[in-house]
């Protein structure tokens, strides 16, 4: 499967390189012509008021904002998740949303880069044990709506959640590790299996 991985700014490598392993097919995603060539898309964390205004600029967000109404498969991470919700409750006033996904976010919900976090998760759909969390600035979600899973939460808030092929993540999946060290990549398998279905 051809995954495209949003990388206009924010965390890219680290999602190539486990779909690589995955054995799919994953692209950098920056024009047009590519958006239109994937099959599945991946939108990353990083600064989420930023690639709002880089996806208008890119001239990509109508574009994308199309694809996902008709169906596109789409994982978003940290800002993905506030990006592809239905709206952002303190985002700024210029800031876009693509209504990927029927929730409200709250931006750095957890607090500042200070009170960054790691976290053992329980993900519906994820088996063999707990997911190792790591949340930097994270979100977290405010409003559910009555079509959306929560998959995970975390102190009373869902920080994981799924409507249709849309998967969230507050955390970035990512950045896990398992016991021995290596990188975990259970949620980009279960979004794989997801985008296939």
């Amino acid at each position: 499967m051809k995954v495209g991985v949003l990388a206009l700014q924010g965390a890219v490598a680290l999602h190539v390189e486990a779909f690589e392993v995955l054995g799919a097919a994953p692209v950098e995603v920056r024009c047009l012509d590519t958006l239109d060539s994937v099959a599945a898309l991946v939108m990353p964390g990083g600064e989420s008021t930023t690639i709002s205004r880089l996806l208008t600029t890119a001239g990509l967000f109508d574009p994308l904002a199309r694809r996902l109404r008709e169906g596109l498969p789409v994982m978003g991470t940290c800002a993905g998740m506030i990006l592809l919700a239905s709206r952002v409750l303190d985002g700024r006033p210029d800031q876009r949303c693509l209504d990927a996904i029927d929730i409200d976010v709250r931006r750095n919900a957890f607090g500042r880069q200070v009170d960054s976090f790691e976290a053992a998760l329980a993900i519906d759909g994820i088996e063999d044990g707990p997911f190792h969390g790591v949340f930097i600035r994270a979100p977290y979600v405010d409003r559910i709506g009555s079509g959306v899973d929560v998959l995970a939460s975390v102190a009373g808030h869902a920080v994981a959640c799924q409507q249709g092929r849309v998967l969230v993540t507050a955390f970035h999946p990512e950045l896990a590790t398992t016991a021995s060290g290596g990188g975990d990549l259970r949620v980009h398998e279960h979004f794989l299996n997801l985008a296939s279905s």
